[in-house]
């Protein structure tokens, strides 16, 4: 198909859709807005990766801004060139990805993915479904990754060679985004809401297989938009085959009684060399009295808010404030760095391998965050308290609790850091109890919202990181 027919009916496409996509939005997995009506849509960018008038299955991308109550579209136009809707999130909603297949009918197979029938404009009588499902439309992806280039607004880049004739099966597990795995060797993530701007899920896989780190996946390919902004798509790296994330591990060494301070402490080596490798490959900085002291202002404004969504962090104040106050202003010797990091790292980011190595997987930092604060440069140590909020998580959900069990984990983990780096997380007391603070106060609203049965297990947390010792 022409570049010239890939957005020959964005006009009427969108009316057509809208119904039918304000029904089926919400209800994804990956849908940020959940909660919220749907109250309109703007079209960012259109483009038929296969074309929809032939007999057989059509694949629409699009870029969909989407509005919910309390957001404006607030589009900007200029001559010859596409809205800048992706420049401003605050002021248009969130802009989200959709690979759309388009048929005459949905054979059975097909049933689960199916959005509805259109009722008028273009697609009139054609049937819409999720194309990521038809293993012929994830193929055409594959095929388009083989062969970089521009696609109308689309641009495929590729670092190494892609194989071809691999079938696709959708990965079940993902939450954010979604993910194609072809033929048990690569892996496809698709980013669902894009912002623009190089994603760091791309950006960070890219810089530590520069610096030879081989703890992280390497990129194979990606895709991007120009829409003007360039933003990342979709990024393909090799399938760990048989590999098992750090979370059902631990939980299975709970499970068993078994110790699981030797996968612990191997943790804690692989993830100094992630930080390692990326201090070398991109800027680090000393962190500064006046940047303690804008990390410490964030903390006890998200704590303002936590305190406002969950009342039961009112007796715990005064120590959680302490915890923030004591970086306020406080400099560094030597390890106060700031440097590019993980940014979501907890056990479900983690990979065994069959070899019984550990490698770090998705980069792309908390979705719900904007994509530049994602890409400033933060201490390890956040980081290093994710994994540790993550080793009590783990010991609070299998009963009976057993508390010793995350405090050696706790301890090999920073035993293992600290071998492969030559500075011990620990040392840096103060900051890392700031940090694994910050991350139980978002924890307890997370489960006040989301799961309130599970509110004691950071509610503990905060228990102790507010007593005189931290």
């Amino acid at each position: 198909m022409s570049e010239a027919a890939s957005t020959r009916t964005p006009v009427a496409l969108l009316p057509s859709l809208s119904p039918l996509l304000r029904e089926w939005l919400p209800r994804q997995r990956w849908f940020a807005g959940k909660g919220h009506p749907v109250t309109g849509f703007a079209l960012v960018a259109a483009v038929e990766l296969l074309p929809v008038d032939s007999a057989g299955p059509g694949l629409l991308h699009l870029l969909l801004r989407v509005r919910q109550p309390g957001q404006t579209l607030g589009l900007r136009t200029t001559a010859g060139r596409a809205p800048s809707a992706l420049r401003d999130a605050a002021a248009g909603g969130d802009c989200y990805q959709l690979l759309l297949g388009v048929r005459a009918a949905v054979p059975p197979h097909l049933a689960p993915a199916l959005i509805g029938r259109v009722a008028e404009g273009p697609l009139a009588g054609r049937t819409v479904y999720e194309g990521l499902h038809d293993p012929r439309l994830a193929g055409l992806l594959l095929e388009r990754l083989r062969t970089p280039g521009r696609f109308g607004p689309l641009r495929f880049e590729r670092a190494a060679p892609v194989p071809g004739g691999l079938r696709a099966r959708v990965l079940d597990a993902e939450q954010s985004n979604s993910s194609l795995v072809y033929g048990d060797s690569l892996i496809l993530k698709i980013f669902r809401r894009v912002y623009p701007g190089i994603n760091p899920d791309l950006e960070l896989p890219l810089a530590l297989a520069r610096a030879g780190c081989g703890r992280v996946p390497a990129p194979v390919a990606w895709f991007e938009s120009h829409t003007p902004e360039p933003c990342t798509l979709g990024v393909l790296q090799p399938f760990l085959r048989g590999s098992q994330d750090g979370w059902r591990l631990a939980l299975k060494a709970l499970a068993d009684g078994d110790d699981f301070t030797g996968e612990a402490q191997a943790l804690g080596r692989a993830t100094a060399e992630v930080h390692t490798a990326l201090a070398a490959a991109l800027p680090t900085v000393t962190l500064s009295g006046s940047q303690t002291r804008h990390l410490a202002t964030a903390m006890n404004e998200r704590l303002d808010a936590a305190l406002r969504a969950v009342p039961a962090l009112l007796p715990y104040v005064r120590g959680l404030r302490a915890a923030f106050d004591a970086i306020a202003g406080a400099t560094f010797d030597g390890d106060g760095r700031a440097q590019r990091i993980h940014g979501d790292l907890h056990l479900g980011q983690t990979l065994r391998t069959p070899g019984g190595g550990w490698s770090v997987i998705d980069f792309e930092g908390e979705p719900a965050r904007p994509l530049d604060e994602r890409r400033r440069v933060q201490p390890p140590v956040r980081d290093i308290a994710g994994i540790l909020r993550s080793f009590d998580y783990a010991a609070r959900s299998y009963r009976p609790w057993n508390p010793a069990w995350a405090a050696r984990c706790r301890a090999a983990y920073c035993e293992g850091y600290a071998d492969a780096s030559g500075s011990d997380p620990r040392a840096e007391a103060e900051l890392l109890r700031a940090y694994e603070t910050d991350k139980a106060v978002y924890e307890v609203v997370y489960e006040a919202r989301h799961r309130p049965d599970w509110l004691p297990v950071p509610m503990s947390a905060i228990q102790r990181l507010a007593g005189p010792a931290g």
